[in-house]
């Protein structure tokens, strides 16, 4: 033994006890078109991504860094120059749609940024003058690039690609883009929201194609697949926003940027149980469709969420629904949380990989879940006056068996009761009349 003269001594010994750890619930991935400027610029600052760079996901935390790593003020100052000619050469009408192709992207990222997000990931395509086959938008998981580029980066929680509509048709050297095809934009985003009901942890942020009023949309979103489980990992936003433009030049774009950030925000105020709507829209001007009370009520019903404009309230996102008919996973913030409790507890989980499976182990699984649920239910995340009637957990010998556990298996069962908005409020008003008055 060491000797030690006489004093206080502190000796720390750990607790044993499991914490479970919430993941995050923040961070969008962003598909879409980029390229290079004609006239490669001298660098001022953070050098652009080369276009290998931006095949892959690449982290991006701010929108300076974004600016910078894909090169968007050079491009802003190559289209200016172009639509300032007053004869356009050859291929200068091709140009310029390329060019606005890579500012949807753009567009996307500054709104995310704008309306509250801190983080997300961009996969570039580089050809944005040819449209994108769905196998192409798949991408490959080996060479990181599409979709399948994304199945390596565990933080991403939305998947928005704010291209898909341009993605649908080739640019051409006519002085308006060509129409999208809504075929082929269909069968986009089939695969976008296979990618995320593989991963069970993300959603698809889906944008209605451009210019559809409201009687077509409603004829494009009943040809849409409404079957779960790939429904409940979808949702849809209709109308596109106008925006001032990151370089000056006010346009139409689609919104799934900034309900990405609205997304965010809303998890930062109040949390992933919380519905992401009835919160304004930051960096928009105006909405090119306004939505009456009626159309707003046919097209939540179809799982489409609307953006309105009311008086004195600015531009509100009013909606908070996936695309399932489902009761369990109608709600989004329903379907987030079911997402961020099986992933928080999943990734905090894997200390018990080879632990002997006995008791003791179960026990400890028991206490780390219960503790991490309790916890959600004081936050609110869970419905009932105590956590019995919010949630259980079991992992006992009911569940696990001479035969699970000789598979090498550890069963726990978790039941949770989510809280469900409050779409409607309803009020009862009552005129009540012939009462006598009050005489002095």
């Amino acid at each position: 033994m060491t000797t030690k003269p006489p004093g206080v001594y502190v000796t720390e010994k750990s607790s044993g006890v499991r914490m479970i750890v919430g993941v995050g619930t923040s961070t969008p991935a962003f598909l879409g078109y980029t390229t290079t400027p004609t006239d490669t610029p001298t660098e001022t600052g953070t050098p652009p991504f080369t276009p290998d760079e931006r095949r892959i996901p690449q982290p991006i935390r701010g929108w300076q860094e974004f600016a910078d790593r894909y090169s968007i003020p050079a491009l802003g100052t190559e289209l200016a120059a172009l639509l300032k000619k007053e004869t356009q050469a050859a291929g200068d009408l091709k140009r310029i749609q390329v060019l606005q192709r890579c500012f949807t992207l753009a567009e996307a990222v500054y709104g995310f940024f704008a309306n509250g997000g801190t983080s997300c990931y961009v996969v570039g395509f580089l050809n944005p003058d040819v449209a994108v086959a769905e196998s192409v938008l798949g991408g490959n998981a080996e060479e990181r690039t599409g979709l399948g580029g994304l199945e390596t980066v565990p933080e991403v929680t939305m998947v928005a690609v704010p291209s898909l509509w341009d993605m649908t048709v080739a640019a051409t050297d006519a002085e308006a883009p060509p129409a999208p095809e809504l075929r082929n934009g269909k069968s986009l985003i089939g695969k976008v929201v296979a990618h995320c009901t593989a991963q069970r942890n993300r959603l698809a942020v889906v944008d209605a194609p451009p210019k559809l009023l409201v009687e077509p949309l409603k004829e494009f979103v009943d040809g849409l697949d409404s079957s779960d489980p790939d429904a409940a990992f979808t949702a849809l936003y209709y109308p596109w926003v106008k925006v001032p433009g990151v370089d000056g030049v006010p346009r139409t774009v689609p919104p799934s940027g900034h309900l990405a950030g609205v997304w965010a925000r809303t998890d930062a105020e109040r949390g992933v149980f919380k519905a992401p709507a009835n919160q304004n829209l930051r960096g928009v001007l105006d909405l090119p469709v306004l939505l009456s009370d009626d159309q707003n009520g046919e097209l939540n019903d179809r799982g489409v969420n609307c953006l309105r404009s009311f008086p004195g309230r600015g531009l509100l996102v009013w909606g908070a629904r996936t695309r399932s008919g489902s009761r369990d996973w109608r709600y989004l913030n329903v379907r987030r949380l079911v997402s961020f409790l099986s992933d928080s507890i999943r990734q905090s989980s894997t200390w018990a990989v080879f632990e002997p499976n006995d008791e003791r182990l179960w026990a400890t699984l028991r206490h780390s879940v219960s503790s991490f649920l309790t916890d959600q239910w004081r936050q609110g995340a869970l419905l009932g006056r105590t956590p019995d009637e919010a949630f259980y957990v079991i992992c006992d010998r009911t569940n696990n068996t001479s035969s699970t556990i000789d598979a090498g298996q550890v069963i726990c069962d978790i039941g949770i009761a989510p809280v469900r908005p409050a779409e409607f409020v309803q009020f009862t008003i009552t005129q009540i009349a012939g009462q006598p008055g009050q005489g002095g």
